[in-house]
């Protein structure tokens, strides 16, 4: 019977898969319309669903690992909005997919259709979820790969001739001489059909293409110079350049039969470039520590000693003025492991307490729901206690309700009688605590008796209230709509969403206090009354004006100018009145009582009067003053208590400010926008991924006790600097920039890579390779970037490649890690290629980097390749182009202002960020590195001296080893 049901599952998905890929139309359901027909499909890969017709064409899809759940009937808000259309629940479902929680309502014309989709979604993604890394990326590679020869094959013959191929070969950024690309062409145009590769052909083209001279250089150095590497050479090799230990015959036996792609060499177990290519861009072979992944770090300390994981507006899916409140923000950011999450709690009606952001036209949804979801993925993924930081603005009747229903859903996860902390005047650690919901909020004071129900508690330091001057509450009576107010704010926050994406994705300005007067409440007010009746003209000159302002961190002088004496006016014109801030307010007893070591004090000056248990809220302005003036005081006080920093309230674009001041001085809970994508994103996610994920990284030893100046020269002379030495090898498969004007059909571009250490102000320094002209597809820099690091346990790893152009750069790619993750050896930085680190007690990193196509890994496909075709012939028919060698024509990214600074900085260079861009390795001034193939002529570098080497370097340290790099 069990046989039978699995094989009656089987043939109902494979009935799914078909209806899915042969097409249904249904109605896409959007907002403000009746709902659009269109024919929805799965690809013939099952990597994403399209539709058409549409103007998007190529955009207009969905990808699986996109879709974050899948929910049957009319559930989304457009559903709700839709009431009148009387829908048949069981035709209906929403796709929730996108870092942003996007809805696609789509309505099929039976149930059996919607039951299809729904169906076949859900088993796409939980076999896309719980598919093997290396199969995963094969399969992608080979998607890749098809697709690939498809979109060049344009009369859809199934064959590509040799212009065909030309036309491919710039697209794919590869810029070859033809005559090298002919004769590729002809090896591997084997069939009677001359002149043409059909599939099978075209992929032997792409391996012989691919293939990297960088790798088969090495693989030559520890094979005797075979073209293979056996287990005991493999053996060698793990050892002596990847620093691993207890390697087995057996491991190596593993390694190729899982990596190897010739059945010949499995059965003489040897591993053959293409295996060994696989394996060298394999997660086996990736810069970060695996050990990383898991929680690794000692979790029984105060929770004081730990940075925390932070949300803010946790429910809010874009900016903080007209975008979606919706519940799957919390099970999104509790999953990607976030401890601290945010909720806005409001006033509803019918008595339900609702959350959304006040004194804004963001939406609305219940406080229940949101309970029941944080309830529900807050232990998914980690059982580290889960801090709610409430903030609340509801009346004492609606208090009680979020008080009974945080009782009732979370009941046990509240108790913390059983919690000791061992010493009473310390808090509890993360360990003692698993399992645990501590709410954050204000407690009311011990002076009051027992049996008071309720009681007036301060109001000051509330996390999300805008700025006096900028609350807007819309009174419709006697001005503009509330749909006029929209239509301007949405044409407004179109704009600056315009801006951003022309903005350069690294541009200093984002991580400050968006020195922009469009980014400010008053800002808007200003520009909805100029929308009315001032001309453009104006517009920009008094933008200038108060940018200024801005620029020089006036923040309460441009309030006062600019909120003060100009937005009520302008309000009232509008129908728009000024809320007013309220001192204190009523809090109940019932609320009060679930507050136990996460009690919320107004912001004050920073001072120890001995108690536990308090969170200390500034705002970024606020923290930043504190930093400012009294960096090491901030530092004591963060020895015992936690502090909160949240984002100024005029970031109403849902920017993120640098958290690395904070970070820097011990604050535990640095708040930031998670919707928002882009660098500080990706310096929290690297920070955090260092124990796991699992939202708590325990802070050094120096800020736990102790203090020190993070402003100083030299914060820590007791303590040994590190030193990191990464060899920037190769990259593969570069893709042009994303935001390309010219796309698939702009020039090839021109990489170099960017390497920045972010950390203590004395240890945030930038360095960069020279440029490779022409070259996206197997750029070869060969070149060796060091850096001296005073605090490396809190230090970031930042690779960057860009495209040069005569007037600037454009953005490629990125990864950033935590100094401490990185590991020895020959190592790929994904989505990047190899890069070689080394770690001598100043810790020093050599490595190879490469980077992947924009739409998949670049691994070699498992089609067989016969031998002669390639090994006897890779050496001279690369398409690596190695680096001229020649001094570096082009100038890399030095901006003017730090040439024209350079006299009185004639050894580092700051930049608008005041990180230090180092001049003592100038692009003009430094050497070409040795092209590739002058190995062949002097011979291959021998892994014993080399070794020999670095331990000598390391005689008088004791400063662990990292690896050699390549960058993917």
């Amino acid at each position: 019977e069990e046989g039978l049901c699995v094989y009656k599952s089987l043939s109902i998905l494979a009935v799914c898969m078909s209806v899915m890929q042969s097409g249904t139309q249904m109605v896409k359901l959007k907002s403000g319309t009746k709902g659009l027909v269109r024919l929805f499909y799965l690809d013939e890969h099952r990597t994403c669903i399209r539709w058409r017709p549409s103007r998007k064409s190529e955009k207009a899809k969905i990808v699986i690992d996109s879709i974050y759940k899948v929910t049957e009937g009319r559930q989304s808000e457009i559903f709700h909005r839709h009431a009148e259309g009387n829908f048949d629940p069981s035709c209906c479902f929403t796709i929730y997919h996108g870092n942003h929680m996007e809805l696609l309502d789509l309505i099929t014309s039976n149930p059996e259709e919607a039951r299809t989709w729904i169906t076949g979604l859900k088993y796409l993604m939980a076999g896309i979820s719980d598919e093997d890394s290396l199969a995963k990326r094969q399969r992608t590679h080979d998607h890749w790969v098809k697709q690939t020869f498809e979109e060049a094959d344009k009369n859809g013959d199934g064959l590509l001739n040799i212009e065909e191929i030309h036309q491919l070969m710039h697209k794919l950024n590869v810029n070859l001489p033809r005559r090298k690309v002919r004769q590729m062409f002809q090896e591997a145009d084997t069939d009677e059909n001359q002149g043409t590769l059909n599939f099978e052909e075209f992929s032997v083209f792409y391996k012989m293409m691919s293939l990297r001279r960088d790798l088969y250089l090495l693989l030559l150095s520890y094979s005797d110079k075979k073209d293979h590497l056996t287990v005991e050479e493999l053996a060698q090799f793990l050892k002596v350049e990847q620093k691993m230990n207890n390697v087995t015959p057996e491991y190596c036996l593993d390694i190729i039969q899982k990596f190897e792609v010739s059945e010949e060499n499995k059965k003489q177990n040897v591993l053959g470039i293409e295996g060994f290519t696989n394996f060298m861009r394999s997660p086996a072979c990736d810069i970060f520590n695996p050990l990383h992944c898991e929680v690794h770090q000692d979790m029984d300390q105060p929770l004081c000693n730990y940075f925390i994981a932070s949300s803010h507006n946790t429910y809010l899916t874009g900016d903080q003025l007209l975008s979606q409140s919706r519940v799957e923000m919390y099970a999104r950011v509790l999953q990607d492991g976030c401890r601290c999450i945010e909720v806005d709690c409001w006033d509803g009606p019918d008595g339900e307490p609702v959350v959304h952001h006040g004194y804004t036209l963001t939406s609305k949804i219940l406080f229940r729901d949101v309970a029941e979801t944080i309830n529900k993925y807050a232990f998914i993924k980690n059982e580290f206690p889960v801090i709610l930081s409430i903030e609340n603005h509801c009346s004492i009747q609606q208090q009680k309700k979020i008080a009974q229903y945080m009782k009732e859903i979370f009941g046990d996860k509240l108790d913390l009688s059983s919690v000791v902390a061992g010493d009473s005047r310390q808090l509890p650690s993360p360990q003692n605590l698993k399992g645990k919901i501590l709410v954050k909020g204000k407690k009311l004071p011990c002076s009051l008796g027992a049996d008071a129900e309720e009681g007036e508690v301060s109001d000051e330091d509330s996390a999300d209230e805008i700025e006096d001057d900028c609350k807007l509450k819309p009174c419709y009576s006697n001005g503009a709509t509330e749909r006029q107010v929209e239509s301007f704010i949405r044409t407004k926050l179109e704009s600056l969403i315009k801006e951003s994406q022309i903005r350069d994705k690294e541009d200093p300005d984002s991580f400050t206090v968006r020195a922009l007067l469009k980014a400010t409440h008053g800002g808007l007010n200003v520009n909805l009354k100029q929308n009315l009746d001032i001309k453009e003209g104006g517009k920009k000159s008094h933008s200038r004006s108060l940018m200024g302002n801005f620029g020089k961190h006036k923040v309460s002088k441009m309030r006062n100018s600019v909120c003060c004496s100009s937005s009520d006016s302008i309000l009232k014109t509008l129908g728009i009145r000024l809320a007013h801030r309220r001192r204190t307010v009523k809090l109940c007893r019932a609320l009060s009582d679930l507050v136990v070591y996460t009690n919320s004090v107004a912001a004050q000056d920073i001072v120890d009067d001995g108690s536990t248990g308090n969170v200390l809220s500034f705002s970024e302005t606020r923290a930043h003053q504190a930093v400012q003036q009294k960096a090491e005081q901030f530092m004591l006080y963060n020895q015992k208590q936690l502090t909160r920093v949240y984002p100024s309230a005029y970031r109403i674009d849902s920017s993120n400010f640098n958290p690395l001041p904070y970070w820097n001085v011990g604050c535990q809970l640095v708040a930031l926008n998670y919707q928002s994508e882009g660098r500080v994103m990706q310096l929290n996610e690297a920070k955090f991924r260092v124990n796991g994920n699992c939202g708590y990284v325990l802070k050094p030893q120096q800020m736990c006790k102790g203090t020190f100046n993070p402003y100083s020269a030299d914060p820590l002379p007791a303590s040994p600097k590190k030193q990191l030495i990464l060899k920037i090898i190769s990259g593969q498969q570069l893709p042009k920039p994303p935001d390309s004007m010219l796309g698939d059909r702009g020039e090839i571009i021109d990489p170099f890579v960017e390497v920045e250490i972010i950390g203590l102000p004395v240890d945030c320094c930038k360095d960069q390779t020279r440029v490779v002209d022409d070259n996206g597809f197997n750029p070869v820099w060969e070149e060796t970037l060091t850096f001296t690091v005073h605090m490396p346990e809190i230090a970031l790893v930042r690779f960057l490649v860009w495209d040069h152009d005569p007037i600037g750069r454009d953005f490629v790619g990125q990864r950033t890690l935590a100094f401490s993750s990185l590991v020895p050896g020959y190592r790929h930085v994904s989505p990047f290629h190899c890069i070689h680190i080394i770690n001598k007690q100043l810790i020093g990193l050599r490595g190879l980097f490469n980077k992947n196509p924009k739409h998949s890994s670049a691994e070699t496909s498992g089609h067989c390749v016969r031998k002669r075709s390639i090994g006897d012939r890779i050496l001279r028919r690369t398409a690596s182009a190695p680096a001229k060698g020649r001094k570096k024509s082009k100038m890399g990214y030095l901006e003017a202002t730090e040439i024209k600074d350079s006299a009185s900085e004639p050894t580092d260079l700051k930049d608008k960020e005041g990180v230090v861009r180092r001049t003592s390795r100038s692009l003009q001034a430094r050497p070409a590195s040795m092209p590739v193939d002058k190995y062949l002529l002097v011979g291959l570098p021998c892994p014993a001296d080399e070794t020999a080497q670095d331990a000598k370097g390391k005689e008088n340290t004791s400063g662990k080893i990292l690896p050699k790099l390549l960058l993917v």
